[in-house]
């Protein structure tokens, strides 16, 4: 079985504050976070990417894969929600989980298909999301840093 590596570059933002630029093969993306959180409120803010992640990549699975199951998919939409105590990553609550605590996925299917074959379908997009299983599998995290010091002349 191959493993195939995807990456992602992260910048600094133009804009400067809290905004940053991702990029992966010649596509880009801003994050940011809402002005509440100190941000500019010029993007989406980090974990709703991943929550957007999860149900895309959700939805691709159902897309991919309705064929072969025979689901007669006519439309699709994806509701996913995550519940998060913003005091834990601010560090205002030492005890608060950092992280979601809770997602919530909601599929709207538009398909000729009873509800036996859609739960079963579902269960299938389940199984096979890479997002979910990396989300409830957690990856080993390896961290490196690369520190530079400009010269300063007194």
């Amino acid at each position: 079985m191959p493993i195939t590596e995807f990456s992602s570059i992260i910048t600094s933002g133009k804009q400067g504050g809290l905004q940053m630029q991702c990029a992966s093969r010649q596509f880009q993306i801003l994050l940011d976070e809402p002005l509440s959180l100190g941000g500019k409120d010029s993007a989406m803010n980090p974990v709703e990417a991943l929550l957007g992640t999860l149900g895309a990549c959700k939805g691709i699975v159902a897309k991919s894969f309705a064929n072969m199951h025979k689901i007669n998919l006519n439309d699709l939409r994806i509701e996913v929600n995550g519940e998060l105590d913003i005091d834990g990553f601010t560090g205002k609550n030492k005890n608060a989980k950092i992280g979601f605590s809770k997602i919530t996925t909601k599929f709207f299917i538009d398909a000729d298909n009873n509800e036996e074959e859609i739960a079963a379908f579902i269960a299938f997009i389940e199984r096979t999301c890479p997002i979910a299983d990396t989300i409830k599998n957690a990856p080993i995290l390896e961290t490196s840093y690369h520190h530079s010091v400009k010269n300063i002349e007194a």
